[in-house]
């Protein structure tokens, strides 16, 4: 049996090493790096395959987020609404940019933001909100979109996790995840469903206004060469990483295809266990699994981690603080703030591998390892 990864980037790499080899050999004999053709490309298919009207790449999913914020033109100690339940990334540039965070409870079903949390937090300085798609799941945009609508702010889509997920609303239109806000924005960690050999991310959007401001904002706010019309930081996604990822998103389909198996693989070997809680998967949200992460009831979550690790199966736990209870927030005084399911969900949840590479052979031996720990 191979050796079972969180991520085998190694083994999805040798599947395609010919083509990205070359590609990336292109980039060094065209010593294009910066803004070459290779990133070009990429910004075309990538907005191809999005359905947006405007991709703007970047040099990660965090300046995405940081740089979609200050295209907005919002004041210090405006309100953004945002769930305390995912990866720091999405809040930390909230308080960056002086804004105030202003976390609310997730969907105890998607681990998405809920909705009518969102509605109850709303105040008059309140001018954005960033939903999160969690682990792959899309959150409830159609309930978050009609919410934005009617007291007139922004949505940030945070779908760094979520890359080829496609949503359907009520009246069976779909859209992919990224490209019903206002601003979408994704990370190319290698870790992610579409993961690049370093950092990189990207924007969306489909209003023409916005994307201009975006495209300037990232490029030290140049509407021309050496002239700076706003306030930007420099946030590039290189050559080399926009010619592997050109590569990688023609199989991110497949890609995703194979963590839904994967995930399926799981969801059987679980099923109806009475202390284990498999992921949920809406009707209306396409899981494309970025992360494969189990509820846990009546279980010792960290005994169960130790024990998989001695037995060289990795897991993770995703996320075991929450962002209201992080001390750089301590100046918002959040710590208190009352949020049962979050609170439940930093202790009982774990995730397990889950990758295009898993083979059943590695799933049989960590499903197996999982119920020998919980039923012993």
């Amino acid at each position: 049996m191979r050796v079972i990864q969180m991520v085998d980037t190694k083994t999805q790499y040798q599947k395609i090493k010919q083509e990205v080899d070359s590609a990336v050999i292109e980039v060094m004999e065209s010593s294009a790096f910066i803004n070459g053709k290779a990133v070009k490309d990429f910004t075309v298919n990538l907005n191809k395959y999005i359905g947006s009207n405007y991709t703007i790449p970047c040099a990660n999913g965090t300046d995405a987020i940081q740089i979609a914020l200050m295209a907005l033109g919002l004041k210090p100690g405006d309100e953004v609404i945002t769930p305390s339940f995912t990866y720091i990334a999405t809040t930390e540039v909230i308080a960056l940019l002086n804004l105030t965070p202003v976390f609310v409870e997730v969907d105890p079903a998607t681990f998405c933001i809920d909705p009518a949390a969102i509605e109850k937090a709303i105040s008059p300085k309140t001018k954005a909100i960033v939903p999160v798609h969690l682990y792959g799941h899309a959150a409830a945009m159609e309930a978050i979109m009609a919410i934005a609508e009617k007291h007139n702010l922004y949505v940030i889509e945070d779908n760094a996790q979520a890359i080829g997920c496609e949503y359907t609303f009520s009246d069976g239109t779909k859209k992919k995840t990224g490209t019903i806000g206002h601003i979408g924005t994704t990370s190319f960690y290698p870790s992610k469903n579409l993961g690049g050999f370093g950092d990189g991310g990207a924007i969306f959007t489909s209003d023409e206004k916005l994307a201009t401001r975006l495209l300037m904002i990232a490029n030290h706010g140049q509407s021309k060469q050496y002239y700076h019309d706003v306030v930007g930081c420099n946030s590039r996604l290189d050559s080399i990483q926009a010619a592997v990822l050109d590569i990688k998103l023609k199989h991110l389909d497949e890609y995703n295809a194979r963590r839904r198996k994967a995930a399926d693989y799981y969801d059987n070997a679980f099923a109806n266990h009475p202390n284990i809680k498999t992921p949920f998967r809406a009707v209306n949200s396409f899981h494309v699994f970025h992360q494969y992460t189990l509820q846990l009831t009546g279980v010792d979550r960290n005994g169960l981690k130790d024990f998989l690790a001695s037995n060289n199966i990795p897991s993770m736990i995703y996320y075991p603080v929450p962002g209201h209870k992080q001390k750089m927030f301590e100046q918002f005084n959040t710590a208190s703030l009352n949020m049962p399911v979050t609170d439940m969900l930093t202790e009982k949840v774990i995730s397990l591998p889950i990758h295009s590479e898993l083979d059943e052979e590695q799933l049989q031996f960590i499903t197996s390892k999982v119920l020998e720990f919980v039923n012993k």
